[in-house]
This record gives structure tokens, sequence and C-alpha cells, in this order.
């Protein structure tokens, strides 16, 4: 109980990478001034949302 399987490793990995890459560019759009939701940034925040499908809620996720 309580161990995780490659699959599930990988996946919270993919979390994370998914979770660094949207707060980064949301860091730099606001820097920039930029105060409303751009492509890029739905793009990012779809593949956050759509990795965090794959996770636990335990584990950060939406499962």
């Amino acid at each position: 109980m309580g161990r995780k399987t490659p699959q599930e490793k990988a996946d919270i990995a993919a979390l994370r990478k998914a979770d660094a890459a949207l707060h980064a560019n949301q860091r730099r759009e606001e820097a920039a001034g930029i105060r409303h939701e751009t492509p890029e940034y739905q793009r990012l925040n779809k593949a956050a949302n759509d990795a965090a499908d794959k996770v636990s809620w335990w584990r950060g996720g939406n499962r």
C-alpha cells in the first residue's frame, strides 16, 4: 500500500512539469503586462489539466 507504479510516477512527473511550464508562462506574461488569457496560456492550462486527469487527487491531480 502506498507504492506507486512506474506509470503513476511518470504521470506525477508529467503533471509537475506541466504545472511548472504553466506557472513560468504566467510569470512571463504578468511581467510583460499581459492581463488576459493568451493562446499560449490556454494551451499550457489544457496540458496541465489533461495531466492532472491522470493523477489521483492525493498526489495533486483530479482523479
